[in-house]
């Protein structure tokens, strides 16, 4: 054998006495640990990703009074039992068409209740919505001709409550929230008490303007004037 190819044999032991750990694949469990190792880092990956993903989303969609609300009329015959009433709660039913932020023009059947009440007999009641600078006043009157509306979205977690005439309050069968008739909170879950909306009159129909606030708060963040 030549002086070179001895030389080039010897620098073929010499690397295969000093191949580095890297050089070998390893055992089949070594192997078979390894891609679990992989796996599970991509997919704990994907779920900090997805975390991160929501909040971002999120904060992207619209709230905090996005949208613009629009005057729907009132049902005329329920506006007339209404006015008729002395001391009850009335259904009233109306259809709102929208345009609220990114969302296509739409329409929906959606209803309220009303009561026969005073803005002093108001202020009495529910002095909360009358705190000038606090986040639950309303920026618009309580009392408008002689009437108060209320959403019927309970502000707890957004169930719809009823009136119950013998009781005169109105009571939420989720959770058990209740309220008084002029929609203070006095039980119940419930962080604050009953929203009411705005109310006018034009060209002698009553008109009301649907918002839908946040729940779960005793601050009223207007959410959207859709559903």
């Amino acid at each position: 054998m030549s002086n070179a190819a001895k030389d080039a044999a010897s620098a073929h032991d010499a690397k295969r006495r000093f191949t580095s750990a890297y050089d070998d694949p390893g055992t089949h469990e070594e192997i078979s640990r390894r891609s679990w190792m992989a796996n599970a880092t991509l997919s704990l990956s994907g779920i900090i990703g997805l975390g991160l993903v929501i909040p971002i989303v999120g904060s992207l969609l619209p709230k905090g009074g996005e949208g613009k609300g629009v005057w729907s009329p009132l049902q005329p015959s329920e506006w007339k039992e209404l006015q008729a009433a002395t001391d009850k709660a009335v259904k009233l039913t109306f259809t709102v068409r929208y345009k609220d932020a990114y969302l296509p023009k739409a329409s929906m059947d959606q209803f309220v209740w009303g009561i026969k009440t005073t803005e002093e007999r108001m202020r009495k009641a529910r002095p909360d919505l009358f705190d000038a600078g606090k986040a639950q006043q309303v920026p618009y009157p309580v009392a408008t001709l002689g009437f108060t509306v209320f959403s019927p979205i309970c502000p707890h977690l957004g169930c719809r409550y009823n009136y119950d005439a013998d009781q005169h309050k109105f009571l939420c069968p989720c959770h058990g929230s209740v309220y008084s008739f002029e929609g203070a909170h006095i039980g119940g879950p419930a962080p604050r008490g009953l929203d009411p909306l705005p109310l006018r009159e034009r060209s002698g129909l009553a008109e009301v303007t649907w918002i839908r606030y946040d729940k779960a708060t005793p601050d009223r963040i207007v959410v959207s004037y859709a559903m």
